[in-house]
């Protein structure tokens, strides 16, 4: 074994054990749309005396964080989101109104002597003091006059829910004062016990965020001028158990230093969420189970070498994913699930050219094409990989929710794919290559034989760039039926970029979207889209739905289908939606921006215009499709546009790839035959990469449910379309460009070490190959190449 050969089977082997050591010792973090519970999005405001930024929402999360702990939910997740954003995970929690009242309040808690009482309303506005009017909780109707304010929740070290131990019937909140608040409760109290017994003067009011939560009396036995000492009192309401624990919480954690609003709240069932990790879960399996079956059935021995790199790359995946602690979501699976797929590219492009370089030569050192393959193929993977990449960041970096995780996935799939594909399997490839017995039956190997698709294009060698203008007019056609289509169907927005709540709830008993949107009507939202959905469920979408008013439409719903249950509820504020649709629009405009720039430093910037019309064609067409379909176009699926304009890209980076090689050795050649030749030798790598991503999709797409098929929909539509859009649309375009905008050839000439001047034997074209040297010597003699 050569010295590079063993430091390869070193770090392969070092790779492999540290994956295995943490895919066995750690798990993964499940988001929450696959474990079930609620996530709440707030965005700080300014306040009349304190502006949001960065520190103040700092301290708010602090506070947050204290009432989030009171709730007993385990293992809560509270994070800052940028300068002004806190995103707030709740696991387990299926009602988020409880939540979002205890977390969103800004839980400002005064207490104000009383002094007197009145039918009128007067102003609930305070003065400069605090002093104001506010309605009597004992007596409906009747209003209290509270003096200016004599305490503050920041006087009170601690609070605590209590049941009554002198009538055994009810709950109160304790609260304990810092040193200072108890000697001013002192007074306060004391000052409220010199006056007569029932007069309202007696009594002392304490208020949170405006509104009079207790106004209790001073006992008979509290001494004038003396008060109540000892630094504690008791806040009693009638409160049950639940209520007293919230009020407690929200005075021992504190006023929030900003108001906050809540701009997004999404909450899955756990029914959900374990349903999508099953049914992703047999998608992978038969999805990778398909595609290893179709490598090995194709290559043969060096195919079932790469089945179990494919095995690796998932093991070192998924080992990457926990070690980082990223989130795993829901869209995340997916993406790690499609970069299984994706990953069959790297080695489908090392064994296709390790199979030309061996039916060119047929030497019996089946090492030699294997080496050959690598070398040649490096160029391709890299270049295809960062193009993908590149969408993967923009998710990452623009998404919000589970699609973020999407991103992270996708980015963790694509460099495991780089590593087990020009690592593992070129030690694998080289180790049975090596062996003698695999050296006397080449056939074996999977390399010695043409392969049907290259044993076609052989006997019928076709011109698949003749009819070039025809290809481009039925190119320009399909563009214009999906503009068509996005003008004139118009594109159904999520409710990610429209802002508005969309809940979808599972009924006891079987309910047709008539009778539910018949019973939303009568509940009082008559404009909410009300739709079927998955097996039995029912959808309902509106603009804007308070937690109270999606209560009604549950118990509407419930008098037509029995007992219903929340599966998913997700609500996003106009102002995000509109922040996400222009997020969307940055993306995919950044997108295209950077694989052209990017194509333009690797390619010469024809073919790099030309890679980029056909990706904005593929992208085009799969909007287009949607549009006359009428699916949704949300997070989800900008997330899957993301991903084809990556895939796009990578499949006509593999086509002008071999164009560039091809000039390189023949810089005078006729350009449309080097494209019509680089498009034929590509095709059975094109047609046997696109199997190996279709079959992951199509078992998504099958088995995923209802959140995964029109993310594979639009997968499978751009994958089939950017294989088709490379031949048809990118390389005509480049052959146009070129002929306007014709490269200067340059023949440089490099020494081989034999006699001769400039101009001699000794010296040659760049770029010489032997192998293109027999190609022509054996130029029509029928062999394969």
């Amino acid at each position: 074994m050569s010295r590079p050969s063993l430091w390869r089977a070193i770090v392969a082997l070092a790779v492999v054990a540290l994956s295995l050591y943490i895919a066995l010792t750690q798990t993964a973090r499940l988001g929450l749309d696959l474990r079930g519970g609620t996530q709440i999005v707030l965005e700080t405001k300014d306040s009349p005396t304190v502006k949001a930024d960065a520190a103040s929402t700092d301290r708010a999360l602090e506070v947050l964080r204290q009432r989030v702990d009171a709730l007993g939910v385990s293992e809560p997740g509270i994070a800052r989101s940028g300068e002004k954003r806190i995103i707030v995970e709740l696991p387990g929690v299926q009602d988020p109104r409880k939540a979002a009242d205890v977390i969103g309040r800004t839980a400002q808690l005064t207490v104000h002597p009383v002094t007197g009482e009145s039918a009128d309303k007067g102003t609930a506005k305070p003065a400069a003091d605090g002093s104001r009017t506010l309605p009597d909780p004992d007596r409906p109707g009747n209003h209290l006059r509270l003096g200016p304010t004599a305490l503050t929740g920041e006087g009170v070290k601690d609070a605590e829910a209590t049941l009554d131990q002198q009538t055994l019937s009810g709950w109160l909140v304790t609260l304990d004062f810092r040193k200072e608040a108890g000697d001013t409760w002192a007074r306060l109290t004391g000052e409220a016990a010199c006056a007569p017994q029932g007069a309202p003067e007696r009594r002392v009011a304490i208020t949170l965020d405006g509104k009079i939560i207790s106004a209790p009396g001073v006992n008979e036995g509290v001494a004038c001028k003396t008060g109540i000492t000892g630094g504690s009192t008791q806040i009693t309401g009638g409160f049950d158990q639940s209520e007293a624990r919230d009020l407690a919480a929200l005075v021992k954690g504190g006023a929030l230093p900003v108001p906050v609003d809540i701009i997004e709240q999404r909450t899955v069932g756990p029914t959900l969420g374990a349903d999508a990790i099953e049914a992703s879960t047999w998608a992978a399996l038969i999805g990778i189970a398909l595609t290893a079956l179709f490598i090995t059935v194709v290559y043969r021995l060096l195919g079932a070498l790469a089945a179990v790199a494919l095995a690796l790359y998932g093991l070192i995946s998924y080992a990457a994913l926990v070690a980082l602690g990223a989130t795993l979501t829901l869209p995340g699976l997916a993406g790690f699930v499609l970069a299984i797929g994706m990953a069959v590219d790297a080695n489908v492009l090392v064994f296709e050219r390790a199979r030309e370089d061996y039916l060119a030569v047929r030497s019996t050192d089946l090492g030699k094409p294997v080496r050959t393959g690598f070398q040649k193929a490096w160029s391709a993977v890299v270049d295809s990989n960062v193009t993908t990449l590149l969408a993967a960041g923009l998710l990452f970096f623009f998404a919000t929710g589970p699609v973020k995780g999407f991103g992270v996935t996708l980015c963790i799939g694509v460099l495991a794919s780089m590593v087990t594909a020009l690592v593992i399997t070129r030690v694998l490839a080289d180790f049975a290559v090596g062996r003698t017995f695999v050296r006397k039956r080449p056939a074996l190997t999977g390399i010695a034989s043409t392969g049907r698709v290259r044993t076609w294009l052989a006997r019928r060698n076709p011109n698949l760039v003749r009819h070039r203008r025809r290809w481009l007019g039925v190119s320009a056609l399909l563009v214009v039926v999906a503009v068509a289509g996005i003008v004139l169907r118009g594109l159904e927005f999520g409710v990610e970029f429209t802002g508005g709540r969309l809940v979808e709830y599972s009924t006891s008993r079987p309910v047709d979207a008539d009778t539910a949107r018949a019973a939303v009507s009568d509940a009082g939202f008559p404009r909410a889209v009300v739709q079927e959905s998955g097996e039995g469920d029912i959808t309902v979408r509106t603009e804007q739905l308070t937690d109270a008013e999606q209560q009604r439409v549950k118990e509407a719903l419930a008098s037509q289908g029995g007992t219903v249950t929340v599966e998913r509820d997700e609500m996003i504020g106009p102002s995000l939606g509109s922040e996400l649709r222009q997020k969307a629009l940055i993306a995919l405009g950044i997108a295209v921006a950077a694989q052209l720039i990017y194509l333009s430093v690797r390619f010469r910037w024809t073919l790099a215009a030309a890679a980029v019309s056909a990706m904005v064609h593929d992208v085009l067409l799969v909007v287009g499709l949607f549009a006359w379909l009428g699916k949704p176009v949300d997070s989800v699926f900008l997330a899957a546009l993301l991903t084809v304009i990556g895939y796009s890209v990578n499949d006509t980076v593999v086509v002008f790839d071999r164009v560039r090689e091809a000039r390189r050795r023949d810089p005078r050649g006729d350009l449309a035959a080097l494209a019509n030749r680089a498009v034929v030798q590509t095709l059975p790598r094109t047609v046997n990469t696109g199997m190996g991503a279709l079959f992951i999709l199509t078992a998504l797409a099958v088995l995923g449910g209802d959140s995964l098929a029109d993310f594979s929909l639009a997968l499978i539509a751009g994958v089939v379309i950017g294989m088709a859009s490379t031949v048809f649309t990118a390389v005509p375009i480049a052959l146009a460009l070129e002929r306007r905008n014709p490269a200067q050839p340059s023949v440089r000439t490099r020494r081989r070490g034999g006699p001769g001047g400039p101009g001699g034997p000794g010296e040659v074209p760049d770029g010489y190959s032997p192998l293109e040297a027999r190609r022509r010597r054996e130029r029509g003699t029928g062999a394969v190449v």
